[in-house]
């Protein structure tokens, strides 16, 4: 991924996608402009998933050299661009093999900012970049509640008959948040908040 000044700015094989891209939204916003390219070669374009990157709505820029490519980055420093991508194709470690089911360790030497698994040189035409930003899943916040899903007032109190779940519930999520857990989040509270909602309402008609 390139920002604004043509850099790369954060370690894109630190872990499987499932575990990073909330993160990585938070670190795009924190970028010149909010945005960043994510650039490919031909190696790998067949591992692209094509709900996300064969979308008419994508922004997308392609060229037969990477020259090419750099001039049609909208926003993004073109030379120094390429700066980084020789930098870059220099530092990987050829010699580990790829492996994108899992984390294969093939990363680079010697970069500020290195990359942990799946570094592949770009050097094979033709190459495609795609505009990305940070988008909203959910808040990371809510209101906090007790391991009933009961909620708690500012002064620590239980606040009778108001119970609470998934994303209304605050206190799981802050810094990242691994897909598919907020699901279990709702489901798991929800039926515990829903259970103790239940009985409340059975008592008071009793």
């Amino acid at each position: 991924m390139i920002n604004a000044d043509g850099r790369r700015f954060v370690d894109e094989g630190a872990d499987l996608r499932n575990k990073t891209y909330a993160k990585y939204g938070r670190v795009i916003l924190a970028q010149p402009g909010q945005f960043a390219w994510q650039v490919f070669d031909a190696k790998v374009a067949h591992l692209l998933r094509p709900e996300f990157y064969r979308r008419r709505e994508v922004t997308k820029a392609t060229g037969n050299t990477l020259e090419e490519l750099a001039a049609r980055l909208e926003g993004v420093n073109p030379e120094r661009f390429l700066d980084t991508v020789r930098d870059f194709n220099a530092a990987v470690q050829q010699s580990v093999p790829f492996n994108p089911t899992t984390k294969d360790g093939r990363g680079t030497t010697g970069l500020t900012m290195p990359k942990s698994n799946w570094a592949n040189t770009l050097d094979e035409a033709p190459y495609e970049a795609f505009a990305v930003t940070c988008g909203v899943s959910f808040t990371f916040g809510g209101v906090h509640v007790d391991d009933t899903g009961q909620v708690i007032d500012s002064d620590g109190h239980e606040m009778p008959g108001l119970w609470a779940c998934g994303e209304m519930a605050g206190g799981l999520f802050y810094f990242n948040y691994p897909g598919g857990t907020g699901l279990t989040w709702g489901s798991v509270l929800g039926r515990i908040a829903g259970s103790a909602a239940g009985s409340h309402g059975s008592d008071a008609r009793m």
